[in-house]
């Protein structure tokens, strides 16, 4: 009769968990899923889990046997909490060990398989050491065999996947108040670590992005309010200086807003069929000035007539950004031609005569604030921004943007867009 309790008071437990996860939104699914596992293997090992348990099957009908009287029905009860038992230990992303007092290992999904690199059948009382040498983890499973219980241990591990891991190990205490084994599951952070060390770098980023034109504005303000501005000579080209970098900031913060919008999902794309080749006369017309300073010839050599699937606004920026670069980098005299081709997607073509770009930098081109020449960059007036906002966008309309450069050659650059439903190759 207390076996039948037992079971129907975990039944009544995971019950209380779903009901937890269904009308208490906040609440992480993983940690429901966590502390149903600890009821459910809690529970097995309570009723005879031991180290020499080879199956599930033969775990559950050990425990069956100890009890003292036959219970047909409760070794079915068993016998069915053990298959979901199963079910979602294999199921599970997360990897579980589950160890004794002589840390040795009688329990485990195949999450953990794959974290430590063994076979379910060689896993058999194989001792914790044999599986990892990382002592914070050994030490967490001896913690909790002590009955210590601690909230969570971050652990890597350097195989030739290598990740982070925040592992949780709480005790199995039995009825009679001993701790017989110890649970352990380790959940993957490795790309929330990525995430946080991504986002730190953006803020270091953009805090010195920030800090080099403020001082330099702070600066000339203090030089005329020191006196150089009743010098006719100097108080106008101070003044200039000031403004150059108070519109880098600004710049800088609209492009960070900007990309920041983009990557949330804030921004949308409306697509609809418009004609290249007046957008991008539109684009090259705002650019000319830039260009005729040193020099440069910008060619559209979009055929009338050709229409691409995008959002006009959205383009248009893309197409900015990557023909102001080509100006930008190119040589005196230098030319940049802009093209369209069409196959299996619709490819706008932005070609420069500049020096090129090393081969080891076409990689991470893209990267938010990554520069080849920092100092040349800056003194064009880039943030470091505008190609990855490029990215984003073409992302955005189900596409992407692509770079070939040679050293010497110039470079060439490509956004691809999807064609439009029923169009074919030109």
């Amino acid at each position: 009769m207390s076996g039948k309790i037992s079971y129907v008071l975990l039944l009544l437990s995971i019950a209380a968990f779903l009901a937890a996860f269904l009308l208490i939104p906040w609440v992480d699914p993983r940690y429901i899923l966590s502390a149903i596992l600890l009821l459910i293997a809690g529970f097995l090992l309570s009723k005879g889990l031991t180290r020499r348990a080879r199956t599930s099957q033969q775990t559950l009908l050990a425990a069956t046997n100890t009890t003292a009287r036959p219970d047909p029905g409760g070794r079915e009860n068993m016998f069915a909490l053990g298959k979901l038992f199963e079910a979602t230990l294999s199921g599970m992303r997360e990897g579980l060990l589950v160890v004794d007092r002589d840390m040795r290992v009688v329990a485990s999904n195949s999450a953990a398989h794959k974290l430590f690199k063994f076979d379910e059948a060689g896993s058999e009382s194989q001792r914790l050491t044999e599986l990892t040498r990382n002592p914070a983890i050994y030490n967490a499973f001896r913690d909790a065999l002590n009955g210590q219980e601690r909230s969570s241990v971050k652990v890597e591990t350097y195989s030739s996947d290598r990740g982070i891991f925040d592992l949780r190990v709480v005790p199995l205490s039995n009825a009679e108040g001993k701790v017989p084994g110890a649970i352990g599951v380790f959940f993957e952070i490795t790309k929330l670590e990525r995430l946080e060390r991504v986002r730190q770098e953006f803020l270091s980023n953009v805090s010195h992005e920030l800090r080099t034109p403020l001082t330099a504005i702070l600066a000339f303000i203090e030089t005329l309010e020191s006196g150089a501005m009743a010098e006719p000579e100097n108080n106008q080209r101070f003044l200039e200086i000031i403004r150059k970098n108070a519109t880098r900031m600004h710049t800088l913060i609209d492009d960070i807003l900007e990309l920041s919008a983009i990557e949330a999902g804030h921004v949308t794309v409306e697509v609809r069929q418009i004609e290249l080749v007046s957008l991008v006369d539109e684009v090259i017309t705002s650019l000319t000035a830039k260009a005729a300073v040193r020099g440069i010839v910008v060619e559209n050599r979009v055929q009338a007539g050709e229409f691409v699937c995008a959002d006009p606004r959205r383009l248009e920026q893309m197409l900015t950004n990557l023909i102001d670069n080509a100006i930008k980098f190119n040589r005196n005299a230098g030319k940049v031609i802009v093209r369209h081709e069409k196959d299996f997607c619709s490819r706008i073509i932005i070609q420069d005569t500049g020096d090129g770009i090393p081969s080891q930098h076409l990689e991470r081109l893209f990267e938010r604030f990554y520069r080849i020449d920092k100092a040349r960059s800056k003194e064009l007036g880039g943030t470091g921004l505008g190609l990855a906002i490029v990215k984003h966008l073409a992302r955005a309309h189900g596409g992407e943007v692509r770079v070939k450069s040679r050293l010497g050659e110039g470079s060439t650059f490509e956004i691809n867009l999807p064609l439009a439903k029923g169009a074919t190759a030109g």
